[in-house]
């Protein structure tokens, strides 16, 4: 309109002519031609009545077509911007149904110009528009809420999980003690089971428990993250880094828990998670019971008519919380997990593997495949072993007991009985005397049985309870000492000499 007056100050005022208005305003001879005809056909001259104002010297000068006819019956621009949030719905669409009411209605073009001017004077907590079911924002509020434990008299900060749907702005918040992966996980299933539902993808910040690598093209996803995601079905969009506009339904959402919710519970003292958590359920409902001024619906109602249909099922059982970690397999076939050993298949000794730990198992996976399952345990530095994994000579070590091997030192004599026994005690574990025990019943290959229990005989009595020692005595035949080789006693001698044992009496 600058330039329209432009053109009206130099025609009426100057005298210029339409090719020299052309060269000093730029615009074009016929454009020049088509201003001052437009505006002899309303009676407007110059100067311009000074109650005309831009807006309406642009409406009367270039009127749309078919304005200038009897006024059209109002738009019920809410309802047309509620359509516009199912899935599949279009302009086009709700244009044809509005025409088929209305045979004398606005053509499509001036149709979506009124629907796009409505929507600017929308709040900003519903400036975006988003398919019901298709997205879930989630980020972490920048406040804390201080939770006191009774017990030290020392406060412990809350962090605030927030997320927000994009259609019905239905908005979910709950306490965590931490930013961390568990946390992260928890609040994620926590947020699904109370929407009823899974959307189609989920937008995140670049939070370390869910972006190891934070990436425009190719965002690295934490495993575990990622676990979660295939379980509901979901797909993961992490926002670009420094653009909160990709998240800007939970940004909005995150200043308004922070108004509504955690400034009513400014002044209230809170003593542990599951009463500070039982207050912000009651705040947030309230807030997604409020209706929205613009709307004329609150994000409850938004959520059971447009969004709750269109989010996937939940899934039978909800997520279990797991973690993932790659191990190295050591040469004794066994990975490391939280200070406890567990078995792999012998095989794959010093490759790379990763391990999937819940709370009760450990799953241990190679190249894709699962190779082995253990109850996890929570004893630290002992092994947890599956016979198969060894190697067969290892398995046939495995496979011996005390009692075993007691039953075997008996086979040679009560001295070789005596001594297995006494290695055995000796340890904290009877298994720790196996290799010591097993090498003093292998000498009987060497030297035989009966030397090998006079030289048991002889490390009992001198307390030389170890395989060394008893390798020693048999090596310099110390043992000669203590063999029992007499021949059986026969028949009593009788002899003139002999006095017998009646002579005693």
């Amino acid at each position: 309109m600058r330039k329209v007056r432009e053109v009206l100050r130099l025609k009426h005022t100057l005298g210029m002519s339409l090719r020299q208005i052309s060269e000093a305003t730029g615009v074009g001879k016929t454009v020049v031609g088509e201003y001052v005809r437009r505006a002899g056909v309303i009676g407007i001259t110059w100067p311009v009545p000074e109650q005309i104002d831009d807006a309406e010297l642009d409406r009367r000068l270039f009127p749309v077509p078919g304005e200038t006819g009897p006024p059209r019956p109002a738009i019920d621009w809410r309802k047309i911007h509620e359509e516009m949030k199912r899935r599949s719905v279009t302009l086009v669409l709700l244009w044809e149904e509005y025409r088929a009411e209305q045979t004398d209605g606005y053509g499509y073009s001036r149709f979506c110009d009124l629907y796009g001017e409505w929507r600017k004077t929308i709040s900003a907590t519903m400036r975006q528009a988003h398919p019901a079911g298709e997205k879930l924002f989630v980020d972490y509020a920048g406040d804390t809420v201080p939770v006191l434990d009774q017990t030290t008299n020392a406060e412990r900060p809350a962090h605030i999980f927030v997320a927000a749907l994009g259609a019905s702005n239905y908005t979910y918040a709950e306490a965590r003690w931490s930013e961390g992966l568990a946390d992260w996980i928890s609040a994620h299933v926590n947020t699904f089971t109370a929407i009823g539902g899974v959307p189609k993808a989920v937008v995140c910040d670049n939070l370390r428990a869910g972006v190891t690598k934070p990436s425009r093209y190719e965002p690295g996803i934490n495993r575990t993250y990622q676990d979660l995601a295939e379980h509901y079905g979901f797909a993961v969009l992490p926002a670009r880094v420094r653009k909160p506009r990709d998240k800007a339904k939970v940004e909005v959402a995150v200043q308004i828990v922070q108004r509504f919710v955690l400034a009513r519970l400014r002044n209230r003292r809170f003593f542990s998670l599951v009463e500070l958590n039982a207050a912000i359920r009651e705040c947030v409902s309230d807030l997604n019971a409020k209706v929205m001024r613009k709307i004329g619906k609150s994000r409850a109602e938004l959520l059971e008519a447009i969004e709750r249909p269109a989010l996937d099922a939940l899934p039978a059982e909800p997520y279990r919380y797991a973690e993932w970690r790659k191990c190295l397999v050591a040469p004794d076939y066994h990975v490391e997990v939280d200070k406890h050993y567990y078995s792999v298949p012998s095989r794959l000794i010093r490759e790379t593997v990763e391990a999937r730990i819940t709370e009760t198992t450990v799953e241990i996976l190679h190249k894709g495949s699962r190779i082995a399952s253990h109850a996890r345990s929570q004893v630290p530095h002992r092994h947890t072993t599956i016979t198969e994994h060894m190697p067969s000579a290892h398995r046939r070590y495995a496979e011996w007991t005390p009692a075993r091997m007691m039953s075997a030192a008996a086979k040679i004599g009560p001295a070789t009985t005596a001594l297995v026994e006494a290695i055995m005690k000796a340890k904290p574990h009877p298994e720790q005397g196996f290799r010591a025990c097993l090498g003093i019943l292998r000498l009987e290959k060497s030297y035989g049985a009966q030397r090998l229990e006079a030289a048991c005989r002889r490390g009992n009595d001198i307390g030389a309870t170890s395989y060394g020692s008893v390798a020693s005595i048999l090596r310099h035949g110390l043992d000669k000492a203590y063999a029992q080789d007499k021949a059986p006693d026969g028949e009593p001698i009788r002899h003139a000499n002999i006095r017998g044992r009646g002579y005693y009496h």
